[in-house]
């Protein structure tokens, strides 16, 4: 789907921003459509994503978790394989080349997880880019390795300490500096979020994931059935889904259950969520009844985000694509569930997707889960967790 001229997919999305942003979004979209659909862009990146990001990333079948679910054959698009961990350097080493191609010397951005911020600080690192990255205070805490990773790549990571110290307040400084710094800075957004052209420029660069596992399928013969994906802003679940709308796939997002169904105590913005303004766009957000944002809560850093791409908000309209959600607990069981049948460490992000599989009927197709990273940046989060099971206890 490609949204209106006034960047809207349905009734969501456009550009909310102040007057002395708006020419910088004008002129950001009439570049990226001269120099992005350009073939020589095209294929510069292509050879950027094989050399320095690892692409084509595998399509694997989880032999052990198909015997033991019994549902079908799964697979995993192994997006936790990509250079440092995580699907977010595929939209990062577009938007760095994109940059450069501008001429811009400076890259700001924000990061919740780690993983966006670590993309980032890695293609500025090879670009030859300043980079700042803004990261909330408890994300920091959350995600000290990934911390120190940026700061390798010589990243400047500012600290952000207003509101919840998450990745709503990390986006609101990285989209001031953007503002004060115009001229030599591209905001290097990492989720299909904010203004128009942001969402589908974002969807684009990601939609190697699910155009690879199109192809993989296909030289397997296999059908897909149903894809499976974590939904936080939404980048790996859109790149992954979009090009499957066309088919007669089941797609299912999933989003952060937290701990609770109440107010504050989740991130399932499609799930409890009311359409309104925030960071630039109209979407889906999760808001008290004075239009105050809510408070959020997950396990995962990167779902802890109180809004979800606009387009999104759409196929949640339109029925194409179902939303439902998974809580803390079925996530640290699925990290668990996959670390032993599997041997692989999952983002506490994809273990939300992973957790949706016990709640699948037996199909005939592919079972496909986008596991969009590794889970390395969580183990202090899942030693430290009282509920996760004991070893040889999972389900």
């Amino acid at each position: 789907m490609t949204p209106d001229p006034r960047g809207y997919f349905g009734k969501y999305g456009g550009r909310f921003v102040p007057e002395t942003l708006m020419d910088a979004l004008l002129d950001l979209e009439r570049d990226y459509d001269r120099i992005c659909s350009s073939a020589n862009f095209r294929q510069e990146l292509a050879v950027h994503l094989k050399e320095f990001a690892g692409r084509p990333t595998p399509l694997y079948f989880a032999r052990q978790l198909s015997e033991m679910l019994g549902i079908g054959e799964i697979y995993l698009k192994r997006e936790d394989l990509c250079h440092t961990g995580a699907h977010k350097i595929n939209n990062c080493t577009g938007q760095a080349l994109f940059a450069k191609h501008l001429g811009k010397k400076r890259i700001v951005a924000e990061t919740g997880a780690g993983q966006h911020g670590v993309a980032t600080a890695a293609v500025c690192s090879r670009f030859g880019l300043e980079c700042v990255v803004y990261m909330g205070a408890r994300d920091m805490e959350r995600q000290q390795v990934n911390v120190q990773r940026m700061k390798l790549f010589g990243a400047h990571v500012r600290e952000v300490h207003q509101g919840s110290q998450t990745l709503k307040d990390a986006i609101n400084e990285a989209m001031r500096d953007w503002i004060t710094n115009v001229e030599s800075t591209h905001y290097l957004i990492g989720s299909v979020v904010g203004p128009h052209p942001y969402p589908l420029m974002v969807r684009n660069f990601q939609r190697v994931i699910g155009e690879e596992t199109l192809h993989q399928l296909a030289s397997l013969r296999k059908e897909p059935s149903v894809l499976l994906a974590c939904v936080g802003g939404g980048s790996n679940a859109i790149g992954f889904f979009h090009p499957f709308l066309a088919t007669n796939a089941r797609l299912v997002g999933v989003e952060a259950g937290g701990n609770s169904d109440q107010p504050g105590h989740n991130s399932a913005t499609l799930k409890f969520g009311k359409p309104g303004i925030l960071h630039g766009a109209h979407t889906y957000i999760l808001q008290r009844e004075g239009g105050q944002i809510e408070e959020t809560e997950s396990i995962a850093p990167g779902l802890d985000y109180a809004a979800v791409g606009p387009e999104h908000s759409h196929l949640k309209d339109s029925g194409r694509v179902e939303y439902v959600m998974a809580s803390d607990v079925e996530a640290r069981e699925a990290f668990r569930m996959l670390a032993e049948r599997e041997g692989i460490l999952p983002a506490l992000e994809s273990c939300h997707a992973l957790a949706y599989l016990h709640h699948l009927s037996p199909v005939d197709g592919a079972i496909v889960v986008s596991l969009s990273g590794r889970g390395d940046k969580d183990l202090g989060i899942i030693i430290g967790s009282a509920g996760v099971p004991p070893a040889g206890d999972s389900k």
